[in-house]
């Protein structure tokens, strides 16, 4: 079970005032998803950690999987998505954080979309991902920085408590039995750089430097990028050391 505290910080997260951020950071997310799966098709689709239904709704209009489900800790979140109405959602369920409502390979996808630096117990939740899908999406934040530790307070207020690399998010991957299918290192666009600078036009423009530069040096690039976006398949096996 998650616990209380992060629970109760995550019950009333959502609300009609973040609707409009939350949608322009989905359609990215969307896209992303979209792109990675580029040439296949998927019948049951589940979104873990569905948050407010941004993504789902997006996925829907766009016609990608036709079923979609969606689990979510949050109350407020579920509200939310039931109000949006989407056309392809079959259904949505509240859940612990951990174990998920469905049987053995029941969904053709699992979507996890910058839900894994949330997680208290990673690889739990990945066990039972894997257990009811038979391919996978990741997509998380990368926020590494050597001095990351300093940043501590920023990371937690919102609810960083992971912090990966893209080489660390398939370390975790692997030695969890996911096999790597496809994967992708994105850089954010001016419409999200704008966003999440609005007001600080010295960190705007840092900002566009900073990805001019890893853009121009791909081997940088792939170390720290805006977003880490993963397409997996899963065997039997389990963790396994010594």
């Amino acid at each position: 079970m998650i616990s209380e505290n992060i629970k109760v910080s995550y019950s009333e997260q959502y609300d009609d005032s973040s609707i409009a951020w939350r949608m322009q950071g989905a359609r990215y997310k969307a896209q992303n998803i979209v792109n990675i799966c580029k040439g296949r098709t998927f019948e049951r689709v589940l979104e873990v950690g569905a948050g407010e239904g941004s993504i789902l709704k997006c996925l829907s209009d766009w016609e990608f999987g036709v079923h979609l489900h969606g689990i979510e800790i949050s109350e407020s979140g579920i509200e939310m998505i039931r109000k949006k109405q989407i056309a392809r959602l079959k259904e949505v369920l509240l859940f612990d954080g951990y174990q998920i409502p469905y049987p053995d390979a029941y969904f053709d996808l699992v979507i996890c979309s910058h839900v894994m630096e949330h997680v208290e117990h990673e690889r739990l939740l990945l066990r039972e991902i894997k257990r009811v899908s038979k391919q996978q999406i990741f997509e998380v934040p990368i926020d590494f920085s050597f001095y990351v530790d300093r940043k501590i307070k920023h990371f937690l207020d919102y609810g960083h408590i992971n912090i990966y690399t893209p080489a660390l998010f398939r370390f975790l991957l692997k030695s969890e039995h996911f096999s790597i299918e496809k994967d992708c290192c994105y850089h954010y666009e001016n419409a999200m750089l704008e966003q999440i600078f609005k007001g600080n036009r010295k960190a705007l423009l840092m900002a566009k430097l900073k990805r001019f530069v890893l853009k121009k040096i791909p081997y940088l690039g792939g170390i720290k990028p805006n977003s880490y976006v993963v397409l997996t398949s899963a065997d039997e096996g389990s963790l396994h050391i010594f």
